[in-house]
């Protein structure tokens, strides 16, 4: 929670929005192309069978405010708004799923976010060779530890995102690495299991993004940035709305959002920009591709 104000430091706030204080757009352009600063573009994560593997998109499917910071809490709440549009989801009709499709676990346990490429490797782990799957007897039983009662046709709850393609995740939290290993079996024997299920879709919303777009600077800052003095500078001596998140690592944000309707926050943005800050939603939309 933000700490009270007192008058003189709101009427300051109220005159930098209008543009009667303060350093002016012309200063905050010079001020921004000095700066120092190594970019880099964000990697993108090979998926895994971890549904937190890969873009960190699931992170804004239950965003809290908590997780942005910055001077103003008008501001940071537009910002949470305008993030929580940006995933959406929707369950789809019933359908059997042959278990071979499966190729992904959503799960609170070590496996969360594993970045293995598929089953064969969990498989192939420590942690699955410890489940020793060798006749069909055997396989039977690993399944019937993940899934009790899958003989008699019980419905998996399944995941699928954009960002993960057309993989299958199955939302499970005890014996996850039988599960796998039956699957991994089924596959190589060419065993068809089908199963009922429920598919919840995730979706990165492309008017949610065009929206974004319009309103905001979404830029990725380097760590060095939060201790950079020429940068933390132009924040704190212009009194700029903006807010930041840690999209990619939650321990040290480095996600800036700057309000395009401000003209300094705009003008800190687009200098940005020139000097390399990489486009937020340029890789978002990718992510969707």
């Amino acid at each position: 929670m933000n700490p009270p104000r007192n008058m003189a430091q709101r009427l300051a706030a109220i005159a930098q929005r209008l543009g009667l204080g303060g350093t002016d757009q012309h200063k905050v352009a010079q001020r921004t192309r000095s700066l120092a600063l190594s970019f880099s573009a964000p990697a993108s994560p090979p998926g895994g069978i971890g549904w937190q593997s890969g873009a960190p998109l699931y992170r804004l499917l239950d965003l809290p405010r908590g997780a942005l910071s910055g001077p103003v809490q008008e501001d940071k709440a537009r910002a949470h708004a305008a993030l929580k549009k940006l995933v959406g989801s929707r369950l789809l009709e019933p359908e059997e799923v042959d278990l071979r499709a499966v190729d992904g676990l959503y799960t609170r346990g070590p496996l969360a976010n594993s970045a293995l490429p598929d089953f064969e490797a969990l498989a192939a782990s420590d942690a699955g060779r410890q489940v020793r799957i060798i006749s069909y007897r055997d396989f039977g039983k690993a399944l019937g530890q993940a899934l009790p009662g899958f003989e008699r046709g019980i419905e998996l709850q399944l995941r699928r995102a954009d960002w993960h393609g057309q993989r299958l995740f199955l939302e499970l939290d005890n014996h996850v690495e039988a599960f796998a290993c039956a699957v991994a079996y089924a596959r190589r024997r060419g065993l068809e299991l089908r199963l009922p299920a429920r598919v919840r879709q995730f979706s990165l919303q492309g008017s949610a993004l065009d929206d974004l777009e319009r309103r905001y600077h979404v830029l990725a800052m380097p760590t060095q940035a939060w201790s950079d003095a020429g940068f933390m500078g132009l924040l704190l001596d212009t009194g700029l709305p903006y807010a930041r998140f840690g999209l990619f690592n939650s321990e040290t944000p480095e996600t800036l959002l700057l309000p395009k309707d401000h003209p300094q926050a705009d003008e800190f943005g687009n200098g940005l920009r020139s000097i390399g800050a990489p486009d937020l939603l340029g890789y978002l939309r990718g992510c969707a591709a």
